[in-house]
């Protein structure tokens, strides 16, 4: 009889597993709508309709709204790390598709507590179904390289003062990092590669200089920088 009952205890798990995978799908395909639409920025004419761009992601984020409402439904309420590993991979990209949406909007960094209002989840672990911190600060990393790529491509796109933003701002970003005690294995790893970035897009406004174009940038931007 002590075997039956685990048996039971493991059907219902493999249960809430299922009914979980189910919705994380679901938000896997919204999150990818999301990066195929803000993935047009990169294109030459893409930096004219940013704005629209921006307000259809939002919309979006209704869905995945909707859906985490839904995940929250699949589980015991007090059992949330016990199932993390199955929507941790998918949180992190859609903080980063936020956190993307928010820089293009204003070119400032978004805070864990306004992500997880656009996401429609609790900052305070406390409260429930929640945007971990180091799923906050992972979603931020994959916006570094994603910005360090928008730097090569504004260049191209003959944008010469968004590189020198873009630097300011992960420069900005790797100061913030490393005050930082990492512990968490894939978020260090995650971290190494913003050493990669920032010297990414320093050969980027170095380039610019040589060439003399941060001097065009600087002007266009309202006065020398």
């Amino acid at each position: 009889p002590a075997f039956t009952a685990l048996q039971g205890v493991l059907t219902a798990d493999q249960d809430i597993r299922e009914e979980i995978r189910k919705v994380v799908q679901a938000l896997e395909q919204t999150a990818r709508e999301i990066l195929t639409l803000l993935q047009g920025v990169h294109q030459g004419a893409g930096f004219q309709d940013i704005p629209k761009k921006c307000q259809k992601a939002r919309e979006h984020f209704g869905t995945v709204r909707t859906q985490l409402e839904s995940l929250k439904t699949k589980f015991p309420a007090d059992q949330y790390y016990r199932f993390h590993e199955h929507w941790r991979f998918v949180l992190q990209r859609l903080v980063f598709l936020a956190a993307f949406v928010v820089y293009l909007e204003s070119e400032t960094l978004v805070t864990r507590e306004a992500v997880a209002e656009i996401l429609g989840i609790e900052a305070d672990r406390e409260r429930g179904f929640h945007l971990d911190i180091e799923d906050y600060l992972s979603g931020v990393l994959i916006l570094a390289s994603e910005l360090a790529r928008l730097a090569v491509n504004s260049v191209t796109a003959g944008d010469y003062s968004r590189p020198l933003r873009i630097s300011t701002f992960i420069n900005e970003l790797d100061s913030g990092f490393r005050l930082l005690n990492l512990k968490n294995d894939s978020l260090r790893k995650r971290y190494d590669g913003l050493k990669y970035d920032v010297k990414k897009i320093e050969e980027v406004v170095y380039d610019l200089s040589i060439r003399g174009l941060n001097k065009e940038a600087a002007v266009g931007a309202g006065g020398e920088k």
